[in-house]
């Protein structure tokens, strides 16, 4: 059974991953992740053995952080957050659209989806031109969001309600974040040139994946094949999706939602 502790837990995970895959690494972020022994300090916390090894391999890249890095390990990570999130240089994209279209084309229906789903939130990002809406920052925060929404219910509200929030997020998981996540974790752990990112794409990775598998667990109901989704979203089509009004989303850091 999950309760709205453990929500709040693991939004809070969800949370700090976000923020990690968020913004170039400074010094001071990189300290305080050693300070507080990541991820040893996540409420999730493996339940397999694959798992172990993914929070291990996490656990040790942080363990040899330097105390004090130089200029050249901090611009080693710049290029690698360059090379992932901004330039393309591992023939790669953060957004969902680009995994997703048969063309590979950034900015496509899986924009406008996550676009209408935030704005059902009352949300919208800032400026998709610099960021777009199916991007993993984004879509790691709103499940962040989503299980923050679940902590905060009252008891009576939480017994009443939660069920179908969870099976909300589920689908939420299902039809966006973990159709392209796995794809990209795997191309980026094997492509890029720092130790850290190769560690934390994996990390990011199998955490959503036991969130999703732990939901299944709680609601007794399995997890749909990728056969299954596809047939779900097989018949949308790009031109029957309508922008909304792009008005503003903070991004971590920034005011909360």
């Amino acid at each position: 059974m999950i309760n709205r502790e453990t929500a709040l837990a693991w939004s809070e995970d969800m949370t700090t991953l976000a923020l990690l895959h968020d913004r170039e690494l400074t010094p001071g972020l990189l300290a305080a992740l050693k300070a507080i022994g990541f991820p040893d300090n996540l409420g999730m916390v493996p339940r397999d053995e694959l798992g172990e090894q993914v929070f291990e391999a996490m656990r040790q890249t942080v363990a040899a952080l330097p105390i004090f890095p130089d200029k050249a390990y901090t611009d080693n990570l710049a290029a690698d957050f360059a090379a992932i999130y901004l330039t393309g240089a591992l023939d790669a994209s953060p957004c969902e659209s680009y995994w997703v279209s048969d063309e590979h084309l950034v900015c496509q229906e899986a924009m406008f989806d996550m676009r209408e789903l935030y704005a059902a939130d009352g949300l919208a990002v800032p400026d998709w031109r610099m960021r777009p809406d199916d991007h993993l920052v984004f879509q790691l925060q709103f499940v962040a969001r989503r299980l923050g929404r679940l902590a905060s219910l009252s008891d009576a509200d939480f017994t009443r309600l939660a069920d179908d929030l969870w099976r909300a997020l589920a689908t939420l998981m299902d039809r966006h974040l973990l159709r392209w996540l796995p794809d990209f974790a795997s191309r980026v752990s094997a492509r890029c040139d720092t130790e850290f990112y190769a560690a934390l794409f994996l990390l990011t990775h199998a955490w959503c994946e036991q969130l999703r598998d732990l939901i299944a667990l709680h609601l007794d109901e399995p997890r749909p094949s990728k056969e299954e989704i596809d047939a779900v979203l097989r018949p949308k089509h790009l031109d029957e999706v309508k922008p909304v009004p792009i008005q503003f989303m903070p991004g971590i850091g920034g005011p909360s939602w």
